[in-house]
C-alpha cells in the first residue's frame, strides 16, 4: 500500500532476495562506505616509538625527583601510546570521516538548531588580537575586544528590543538560571520574595531545573489542544506568590504563541516577570521582538540562533537580555563606553547578583556572533527566519499523510509529528530514528516535546536546500512505507553502521566508562 501523497513509487521486491539486497534496492541515494576498523590509539602503541625528536639540551639536566620530590614525578605514564606521527594523523584522520556533522548533510535535531557555521566567523575570530589577546589584560591593551563585546551587545538589544544585556554565560541553561536570580532579587529588594515559578508542560527540561536550583518551587501549566498557553489554566495558577512564568515562543511544538500579549498582561498584572526561553529565536530575528509582546528577561542561544558552533557540547553562549527594572541585577562587570568612546568595565554595582562565569562569557563566540550578523545585515537576518519557516512548512506539508501531525496549528521554525500510526505497527519514533540512519541522514529529536506521544521533532533550519529536504522527505516517506510492509526490518535499524543496536538495558546496568589494557580488564 502506499500512504498518503507519494512523491516516489513504492520500492517492490521480489521474493527470496538477502536482506542486503532488499535494503539497497530500497535506498538509492545512501551506500555504506567500506574503511578499515580501528583500533584504539592505547591499542596501536609499540615500544619505543616516537612522533617526536626533541633537540639536544643546551642546559644541564635536572632530575624531576630532585626539583620536585618523588611524590610528584613519575618516569612514565603507564599505557601512554607510543606511536608514530603517521600513526596519529591517520588514525584521527580515519576516525573523522566515521562523523556526522553540519558540514556533512542535514542536521535535523529538533529545538537544536542545527544550522551551518559560515565559514567567516572562524576566520574572523582567528584574527590576530581577536584570537591572541589575554582575559587579564589591561583595559587599555584589550579596547578592541572590549569594543567587539560592546557592538555585540548592542545588535542583541537591538534584535530583542531589550534596554540591557550580559553576556557572560556559558549556555542556555546558565543563563536561564542567571536570569532567574536576578528576578529572585528584584523581588527581594520589593520585599516581596515569592515561591512558585510557573512553567509549561511542554517546556525544555532545563527550565524546572534552572527554577528548582534558583530556590523556587515549579508549578505545571497545562497546553491546549495546540499545545500553546490554556490561558484559563494560567489565570488560576497565577497567584501572588508566583515570581515568574518561564514561556519558550515560539515553543517546542513550534507554534508561536498568539495570545502572548494577554499572557504578558495576566503576569504582570499579579506581579510577576515573564521569563522567555529564547532558543527558538531563530524563528523571530528581524521578525518580532520579545519586548513588544511584554518579555522582561530573555536568554539567547548563539551556538543556535547565530551560528556559532555547537561543538562536541560547547563552547556555547547564553546572554541574557532583561529591561531596565532589572538591569542593575545584572552579572558583573558591565562593559561601557566612555564619552571620549573608550571601553571600560565596571564593576561597582552593589545590586548585581555577581558574577555567573570566570571573565567575561565566551569571547571568542561573541567575535562569531557579531561576524554573522553584520554579514547579514538587518534583512538578511530577516530572511534568514523567514527561510527557516519555510523550510520547516515544507516539511510539515510534505510528511503530513504519513505521519500524524503533533499539532492542530501551523508551525514555525520546526514540526512536530507522532509515531501513533507506526505505533499500530509495533515501530516507535527511536525505531524510525535508527532507520534514518541508514539512508544518509541524522535523527531528528525523538520523544520530545513530552506532551505529544512518540514525538518526531524535526528544525531544518534555513541552511537546508529544497534538493536536501526533498531527500529526507523521501527517506520518512520511504520509512514509513516500510512499516506497512516489513516492520521487524526497521525493528532491527540501523543496518549500515559500523556498530548496531545496543542492549540499552545492559548498558545502562553495567555501562564501561573507561578502557582498560586487555591484561587489567
Amino acid at each position: 500500500m502506499t500512504l498518503g501523497r507519494s512523491l516516489w513509487p513504492p520500492c517492490r521486491n521480489p521474493p527470496g532476495l538477502p536482506e542486503r539486497e532488499i535494503m539497497e534496492n530500497r535506498i538509492r541515494e545512501a551506500r555504506p562506505h567500506v574503511n578499515r576498523n580501528e583500533k584504539l590509539i592505547f591499542e596501536r602503541s609499540t615500544p619505543g616509538k616516537s612522533g617526536v625528536d626533541f633537540a639536544p639540551l643546551d642546559v644541564p639536566p635536572v632530575s624531576p625527583e630532585e626539583v620536585l620530590g618523588p611524590e610528584l614525578s613519575r618516569s612514565e605514564v603507564e599505557g601512554f601510546p607510543e606511536v608514530s606521527e603517521l600513526e596519529v594523523i591517520r588514525h584521527f584522520t580515519r576516525l573523522s570521516t566515521w562523523n556526522y556533522g553540519v558540514d556533512t548533510g542535514l542536521y535535523p535535531l529538533g529545538s537544536c538548531t542545527m544550522k551551518y557555521n559560515p565559514r567567516i566567523n572562524e576566520e574572523v575570530a582567528r584574527l590576530e588580537g581577536l584570537a591572541t589577546d589575554h582575559p587579564y589584560a589591561p583595559e587599555a591593551l584589550v579596547q578592541g575586544c572590549l569594543g567587539v563585546l560592546h557592538e555585540t551587545a548592542r545588535c542583541l538589544k537591538e534584535i530583542t528590543g531589550m534596554d540591557a544585556i550580559t553576556l557572560q554565560p556559558a549556555a542556555g541553561a546558565q543563563a536561564e538560571l542567571a536570569g532567574i536570580l536576578m528576578i529572585r532579587a528584584c523581588l527581594a529588594e520589593r520585599g516581596d520574595p515569592r515561591r512558585h515559578i510557573l512553567i509549561p508542560d511542554s517546556a525544555h527540561g532545563t527550565n524546572p531545573a534552572s527554577a528548582t536550583i534558583a530556590g523556587y518551587e515549579v508549578r505545571n501549566i497545562k497546553s491546549d489542544e495546540c499545545g500553546c498557553i490554556d490561558l484559563a489554566n494560567l489565570e488560576h495558577a497565577m497567584t501572588e506568590d508566583v515570581a515568574a512564568l518561564m514561556l519558550t515562543n515560539p515553543n517546542t511544538l513550534g507554534i508561536f504563541e498568539s495570545k502572548i500579549r494577554e499572557i504578558s498582561d495576566l503576569v504582570h498584572a499579579r506581579g510577576g516577570f515573564m521569563y522567555m526561553d529564547g532558543a527558538n529565536m531563530n524563528a523571530l530575528v528581524g521578525v518580532a521582538r520579545p519586548a513588544d509582546f511584554g518579555v522582561d528577561v530573555m536568554h539567547l542561544n548563539l551556538h543556535k540562533t547565530f551560528s556559532t558552533p555547537h561543538g562536541g557540547g560547547g563552547p556555547g553562549s547564553g546572554p541574557v537580555a532583561v529591561k531596565n527594572v532589572l538591569e542593575p541585577y545584572l552579572p558583573l562587570p558591565i562593559i561601557e563606553q566612555a564619552p571620549d568612546g573608550g571601553f571600560g568595565l565596571n564593576y561597582d554595582r552593589p545590586r548585581s547578583i555577581g558574577r555567573v562565569r570566570a571573565f567575561y562569557g565566551n569571547f571568542g563566540m561573541a567575535v562569531r556572533a557579531l561576524a554573522y550578523i553584520q554579514a547579514n545585515g538587518f534583512e538578511g537576518l530577516r530572511q534568514t527566519a523567514r527561510d527557516a519557516v519555510l523550510n520547516a512548512n515544507y516539511l510539515n506539508s510534505s510528511l503530513t499523510g504519513l505521519y500524524e501531525l503533533g499539532s492542530c496549528c501551523p508551525p514555525m521554525h520546526e514540526c512536530v509529528f507522532s509515531d501513533r500510526r507506526q505505533a499500530a505497527r509495533g515501530v516507535r519514533t527511536g525505531d524510525i530514528a535508527k532507520r534514518l540512519i541508514d539512508y544518509g541522514f541524522h535523527p531528528y529529536t525523538t520523544a520530545f516535546p513530552l506532551i505529544v506521544p512518540g514525538a518526531l521533532m524535526i528544525e531544518p533550519t534555513e541552511s537546508a536546500s529544497k534538493e536536501e529536504l526533498d531527500a529526507f522527505i523521501h527517506a520518512l516517506a520511504s520509512i514509513a512505507q516500510e512499516v506497512e510492509e516489513d516492520p521487524e526490518f526497521v525493528l532491527q535499524a540501523p543496518h549500515t553502521t559500523r556498530v548496531t543496536r545496543l542492549d540499552e538495558a545492559a548498558a545502562a546496568r553495567r555501562p564501561v566508562l573507561r578502557w582498560k589494557p586487555s591484561h587489567q580488564a
